[in-house]
């Protein structure tokens, strides 16, 4: 027999969604800073560092599409 998950455990897992899905947009942000500072230091911009940019902003875009819904 199931038995419903409690309303504490509820509300802890729907932070915890919510925690990781905030830091992995700091984290991606990171990322795409990162990767654009080390695209334009050099002062031009190869092939490899524009792919790399539009991989992370897929990525980037992606995990926005991500967001968890609310529980309530």
């Amino acid at each position: 027999m199931m038995s419903k998950p409690s309303a504490d455990l509820v509300t802890f897992l729907s932070r915890l969604r919510s925690g990781i899905w905030i830091f992995g947009i700091s984290s991606w942000l990171f990322g795409l800073t990162d990767r654009s500072l080390a695209a334009f230091m050099d002062g031009y911009l190869s092939a490899i560092d524009i792919a790399q940019l539009f991989t992370a902003s897929f990525f980037f875009i992606g995990w926005l599409f991500l967001k968890p819904a609310k529980l309530f």
